[in-house]
């Protein structure tokens, strides 16, 4: 019986990791393909019938940041640099309100908590794309349309309805430290920079990478905003515009390698800061 049992069980398991392995293939083989032609040496811009480049060269990537490919418009360092710019004023703007939000409904108890929080759980289950054109339209009544400040207030301004989670890992913080801090003098302020903060760098680094990630990444609303300001274009809507008909077969593998390279500084982030994205995550499901 133990015996039929164990050959069953190491059946199943090698079967599950058979499908496993095979998933693993399917999902990781475009980025295998991305990789591997973003370095190809060899003509055939669009398609090739083999997986496998023949030769192998940087040229495409030098080509890529030094404009190479006879076409002006065509600027990946500027939209680098931009989406760069966009990203990094983003995620500073949208950390600060998330975990002031997050701190003052974990924390303070005042007459319209319990409505405010529902209003933002509310808020949050309808999909962004439905206030895109209204946002459009309210940023070219103020004259901010085709520029990085209406992305960075887009993506910033409304960060502070993320706070689910960064209340939820504050919550399971001790009041006790936030009386002993009173007690010693200290206001809210100074007990949540000084103290609360020093302590949350798991949800602190998870509020970081999700606040990147998103402007970083981002195409639909940014292509709205900026439209055919080709100057102003992000990384995603610039990537997008090497596909067009119009550059296509002169851009393929420089595409290959943007795509490459947007996926390289959100990649070391994740490696870097993985144990703390899972902490905060983990730990902000504690409590509601």
């Amino acid at each position: 019986m133990i015996k039929s049992y164990k050959a069953r069980r190491i059946i199943a398991n090698t079967l599950i990791y058979i499908i496993l392995a095979v998933m693993c293939l399917i999902w990781i083989s475009p980025f295998v393909y991305l990789l591997l032609h973003s370095f190809r040496g060899e003509g055939g811009n669009v398609t090739v019938n083999y997986l496998i480049p023949k030769t192998y060269t940087l040229q495409n990537y030098i080509n890529l940041f030094s404009g190479a490919g006879g076409d002006a418009s065509i600027n990946f360092p500027r939209w680098f640099l931009n989406t760069f710019v966009v990203a990094c004023f983003s995620c500073v703007i949208s950390t600060i309100s998330v975990l002031a939000v997050s701190y003052s409904l974990s924390r303070l108890r005042f007459g319209a908590r319990k409505k405010l929080m529902n209003v933002g759980m509310i808020l949050g289950m309808f999909p962004g794309f439905m206030t895109m054109i209204a946002m459009y339209y309210l940023l070219d009544a103020m004259g901010l349309t085709r520029t990085l400040v209406a992305l960075v207030i887009c993506y910033s301004c409304g960060a502070g309805l993320g706070f689910q989670i960064s209340k939820g890992f504050f919550d399971t913080i001790p009041r006790a430290l936030d009386e002993a801090a009173t007690i010693d003098g200290a206001n809210k302020n100074q007990i949540f920079w000084k103290i609360i903060l020093p302590m949350s760098k798991p949800i602190v680094v998870y509020t970081v990478l999700t606040a990147f990630i998103g402007p970083w990444t981002d195409f639909i609303l940014a292509k709205i905003i900026m439209g055919d300001v080709r100057e102003n274009y992000t990384v995603a809507i610039g990537l997008q515009a090497m596909t067009t008909p119009e550059f296509i077969q002169g851009y393929y593998k420089q595409y290959l390698a943007g795509s490459v390279c947007v996926a390289v500084p959100i990649t070391i982030l994740f490696l870097r800061m993985q144990k703390y994205y899972v902490e905060g995550v983990t730990a902000g499901g504690v409590k509601g």
